[in-house]
């Protein structure tokens, strides 16, 4: 099978901006667009294939009806959540979730739910893992990951009794560094940063404090008993890292690949292309986006390869085989 190319979808947000037009080049929906739905089988955002055999259809269509171009990922998912204690019925959705996200504001201090909370209070979605490779930052921005409460009881009267400056933790980040966020961990993209977010395929997002703005002139929801709930206290570090739990580089990554994390949800990799580096995709399948510069994907045993550049996302699928990447160029590339 040939590359599958995805025409993204696009969100506008209170917190969004317009540099996705400058960036990446994408004709987006207005000044306040904040999330590119890159690669997204999710009813709120499903990724129409562009070109090729499945031209037109639906990413979620192709997964429900031709597993065999994701070779044994449902079965790697049901098995994941089975050991879990989840039995889930029939296919489960396709388990990734691939975004860029460009926040001129801050976004909300919010947590996800793990699989477990989800799955019994959210209508059986998964819960949201999720990693953040920091695309650009400007000076002096920060982000927020963690808390200070010792306690639940500590924590509900922190957050009930809006002690936000005691509460949260934030730390500086900068262009090209890397955050794995685990369920439970309290979170917030703030205003001057854009990533690319790696994520189970989920829509769920409890916001602890949306900092009293208004939207259409009534505040946003918030979800603070579901919160409560969730927040893992006290913050100890291992729920977030810098570094994510860093993989060695899988058969076949090439010379030019630089593992960034590794769970039992994805693995997220690095490759930095500057001449010609060859790999193999033997996974079920593998997620491409193009986050820097362009050059050509050639097939082995094929002379004329496709031009890939900043700003496309593809995926590679099951039994793709070996391949070459040519150019100068950086991708960010995951499978499960």
């Amino acid at each position: 099978m040939d590359i599958i190319r995805l025409k993204s979808v696009f969100k506008q947000m209170i917190w969004g901006g317009s540099r996705m037009i400058g960036e990446f080049g994408y004709d987006i929906p207005g000044d306040d667009t904040g999330e590119c739905w890159a690669v997204s089988a999710h009813k709120n955002g499903d990724c129409e294939i562009e070109g090729g055999e499945f031209d037109g259809m639906k990413l979620s269509e192709l997964w429900e009806t031709r597993q065999d171009v994701f070779g044994n990922a449902g079965q790697i998912l049901k098995d994941r959540l089975r050991a879990e204690g989840i039995e889930a019925d029939g296919l489960p959705v396709f388990p990734l979730l691939t975004k860029i996200i460009d926040a001129r504001q801050d976004l909300s201090i919010q947590v996800h739910p793990d699989d477990a909370y989800a799955m019994a209070h959210e209508n059986g979605s998964l819960g949201k893992t999720e990693c953040w490779y920091v695309l650009d930052a400007e000076p002096g921005t920060t982000i927020v990951i963690g808390h200070n409460a010792k306690t639940r009881e500590e924590l509900a009267d922190m957050i009930e009794n809006g002690r936000w400056g005691e509460f949260i933790r934030e730390i500086p980040v900068h262009k090209g560094d890397f955050f794995q966020i685990y369920p439970g961990t309290l979170h917030a993209i703030k205003g001057g940063t854009m990533i690319l977010e790696t994520q189970q395929n989920s829509d769920i997002t409890y916001r602890v404090y949306d900092y009293g703005r208004l939207q259409n002139g009534k505040p946003r929801q918030l979800h603070i008993r579901q919160s409560i709930d969730v927040i893992k206290v006290p913050f100890t570090g291992s729920e977030a890292s810098d570094k994510g739990r860093p993989m060695s580089a899988p058969e076949g990554c090439g010379s030019s690949c630089t593992p960034l994390v590794h769970c039992k949800y994805y693995n997220v990799r690095r490759l930095d292309i500057d001449g010609k580096d060859s790999y193999i995709q033997d996974e079920p399948f593998l997620i491409c986006s193009v986050i820097g510069g362009e050059g050509r994907i050639t097939r082995t045993g094929e002379t004329d390869g496709e031009v890939i550049r900043k700003g496309d996302h593809f995926i590679l699928p099951a039994g793709f085989g070996g391949f070459t990447l040519e150019g100068g160029m950086r991708l960010i590339c995951s499978s499960i």
